[in-house]
């Protein structure tokens, strides 16, 4: 019998393993999460690979992952240090048992955590609840397994490009990247000199204390470099990752922030001429007008909860060609394997900028609502979930239309507002939408109402 392991379970998250290094999360995690993982296979063969972004802690943390790995019994194959995305198209090329990736994703530089598949599929919800019970309970065995490093970078580049009408780009194209000294950097710097056109870069060195910006492009003020360059050069576009490479930011011409369910309205005109009717999937942050606008050039608008993980199970069971989220994540299995990847998302945008046609006359093209963007509340990772369930309870006394897919989207005749609780840091999500600055004040005051039950605000 095994000394029982116990994971902090603040960790254990929806769709991740994710925590504050050597805090709530330690390199024994990592060797145990190998262990268990590499033993929950009944196989003889267990093909395993891992990668790791560019956090100063990743190479440590990896380390212990491979030990635990191959102390249980996997063949790992190690693909060295690169974005989530080239994790993922490793696992559908190499044909793996398994992968796991080491990553922060757009969490501050202290973080760390853990990205897993299953075959090409993601392992989350209850499988992430498990590893902590079979940690408990010392569920994992002790066999020899081998290691092996893969060089795929190159590889991964090659299909970017061939999964890209790079043809059509348009010859002068004039481009800003900002990998944001995150894990895409390396990737961002090789895959330039096969394109087209014009390009900066910044932020490109793998620095895992980021010392430019938070790795985060959903926020402005870490978009706020990218959009001077873009403007003051007279750019076409300026593009931006987060941490691992899996989220995209984009910037226009004139210095706008395209977000990330304009994103995917944009992407959408081109999807659904090659696939009339098909479903098209965002997460419930999304605006009224993608839905709207996805109906409207022939898609089926679907609604659905936030996460990577979610999403991308979503997409195979109703054969979606296109999703996204508000937080950058966009997913494609048009022309590609189903998963997110900012990389690849940026190229697809790429093709549909031309002489006559601009990110900012696309803008211009949508119907004009008045929102918030993401509004964080911070709430302990004890009790967020709790206040939406009472929350919930609160609202259907009062008899409004809630949405309970992923938290509560309260629909109203001139807008709508969403409460829900963050799968990845401890904080609430608020976003609200309405058709004018009036009607958006007084869902503001609506929602405001409700926090304060709680001892909350939107400030």
């Amino acid at each position: 019998m095994f000394e029982p392991h116990e994971f902090n379970k603040n960790i254990l998250r929806a769709y991740d393993i994710r925590g504050i290094v050597k805090e709530t999360l330690n390199s024994i995690d990592a060797e145990r999460l190998g262990n268990i993982f590499a033993s929950s296979f009944r196989n003889e063969s267990k093909k395993i690979i891992v990668c790791r972004d560019g956090r100063l802690s990743s190479p440590d943390l990896v380390k212990s992952l491979k030990k635990g790995l191959l102390e249980s019994g996997a063949d790992v194959i190690d693909i060295g240090l690169g974005p989530s995305p080239m994790l993922y198209y490793a696992a559908n090329h190499l044909k793996s048992d398994g992968a796991i990736m080491v990553t922060g994703s757009h969490n501050p530089s202290n973080h760390n955590g853990f990205k897993i598949m299953k075959g090409t599929v993601p392992f989350f919800g209850d499988d992430i609840s498990d590893i902590g019970l079979r940690g408990l309970n010392s569920d994992w065995s002790y066999s020899l397994g081998s290691s092996k490093n893969y060089y795929i970078e190159d590889e991964y580049i090659k299909t970017l490009l061939e999964s890209t009408k790079i043809n059509n780009l348009k010859k002068n194209i004039k481009v800003v990247w900002d990998p944001g000294n995150g894990a895409a950097g390396d990737i961002i710097k090789k895959l330039v000199r096969c394109l087209p056109g014009e390009h900066i870069l910044i932020n490109e060195d793998i620095d895992g204390s980021f010392p430019a910006h938070h790795p985060d492009p959903t926020d402005p003020k870490n978009l706020e470099e990218l959009i001077s360059i873009v403007k003051n050069n007279n750019f076409d576009v300026g593009v931006a990752f987060d941490g691992d490479g899996d989220r995209l930011g984009l910037v226009s011409g004139k210095g706008n922030i395209i977000w990330g369910d304009q994103i995917v309205a944009l992407l959408s005109q081109e999807v659904l001429k090659d696939h009339p009717n098909s479903p098209i999937i965002a997460d419930v942050k999304a605006s009224q007008t993608l839905f709207n606008e996805i109906k409207r050039l022939g898609g089926i608008p679907v609604m659905w909860k936030t996460g990577h993980s979610f999403i991308k199970s979503k997409m195979k069971e109703i054969s979606s060609p296109l999703a996204g989220e508000m937080s950058g994540h966009i997913f494609f299995s048009d022309r590609y394997y189903g998963y997110d990847d900012g990389i690849y998302a940026a190229l697809r945008v790429l093709e549909l900028i031309c002489d006559n046609y601009s990110l900012d006359d696309f803008l211009n093209s949508l119907p004009k609502t008045f929102s918030t963007q993401e509004i964080k509340i911070n709430c302990p990772d004890e009790v967020k979930f709790s206040i939406i369930k009472d929350l919930s309870l609160l609202l259907d006394k009062a008899g409004l239309i809630v949405n309970k897919i992923d938290g509560l989207r309260v629909q109203k005749d001139s807008g709508w507002w969403l409460l829900r609780a963050s799968n990845t840091q401890a904080v609430l999500v608020a976003r609200i939408e309405a058709d004018s600055q009036d009607s958006l004040n007084k869902l503001q005051e609506e929602l405001s109402y409700y926090l304060k039950k709680f001892d909350l605000s939107l400030k």
